[in-house]
């Protein structure tokens, strides 16, 4: 098993001591596993899956990397929690389905991943990361420039109409009203500090040079139910009807998360002179 590397922190929300919170609220509890039945259901529609090397940055408790690694990807999980890149590992360790030398460790942010080692990467996945950050923008230029050309961005981000939609649906009008929805990023609560709108993430990847291919909702209807599943097959009725409208118009706007992929062309066009 490959070590653990660490790379100076630069700063933004981390979330050391918080592995048990992430476990039991995000993938422990029917949002978690809607949204990773949901990914493993897009992923190969909306990615060029060819065993190429993923570079799986905020990794977190590793499920993405292992869904790569399980899939014949050589998988770089970058994770600034040392907590999370811990239990991952640990974690990894316990799965038959994933090589042994299939995952290499890096403790580091987005922000400190170097360019030239071992990358350009020819697919990146970043998923409910930007969110979290005080400077997206930037972050996603620096994905942009980790990117080989030709390579894939799988970008998944905190949707701010759909948390807007919710806060009103709830009966936060006010709220919903002042457009006042990032989180403070204090103590425990889960409330992203820099939720993203679609309009804002396309404007800033043509900025960075990148192209967006394929756009996708994730729990579209679910957050807004009045009463969850009550048994199996309503479970499966749900995940039938997001499936069903995931990537359809108007549908797809209002999920929590937006998932896109993301491509760097292979020649970039000439800044006017």
């Amino acid at each position: 098993m490959h070590p653990i590397y660490e790379l100076t922190p630069a700063g933004d929300r981390y979330f050391d001591g918080m592995v048990e919170k992430f476990s039991r609220a995000l993938y422990h509890a029917p949002r978690g596993e809607l949204r990773l039945k949901m990914l493993d259901y897009l992923l190969p529609q909306m990615l060029n899956l060819d065993a190429q090397p993923v570079l799986d940055v905020g990794g977190g408790l590793g499920q993405q990397a292992a869904w790569f690694a399980e899939r014949g990807h050589r998988v770089t999980l970058a994770e600034p929690s040392a907590d999370m890149l811990d239990y991952a590992r640990d974690w990894h360790g316990e799965r038959e389905t994933i090589p042994s030398d299939a995952i290499r460790y890096l403790h580091a942010p987005l922000q400190a991943l170097p360019l030239d080692v071992p990358g350009p990467w020819p697919l990146i996945t970043c998923h409910a990361v930007l969110e979290w950050l005080g400077e997206p923008r930037a972050a996603l230029e620096h994905l942009a420039a980790l990117l080989a050309p030709g390579g894939q961005l799988s970008l998944m981000v905190f949707n701010r109409d759909a948390l807007r939609f919710s806060n009103a649906v709830k009966g936060n009008l006010q709220k919903a009203l002042d457009d006042t929805l990032e989180g403070k990023g204090k103590r425990q609560r889960l409330t992203p500090i820099s939720p993203l709108t679609h309009e804002a993430l396309t404007r800033w990847a043509e900025e960075c040079g990148l192209r967006v291919e394929e756009v996708a909702g994730i729990r579209v209807f679910q957050d807004y139910l009045k009463n969850p599943p009550a048994s199996e097959a309503e479970d499966a009725t749900l995940l039938a009807l997001e499936k069903r409208y995931c990537r359809q118009e108007p549908h797809w706007r209002l999920g929590r998360y937006l998932l896109y992929t993301l491509t760097k062309p292979l020649t970039q066009p000439e800044a006017d002179s």
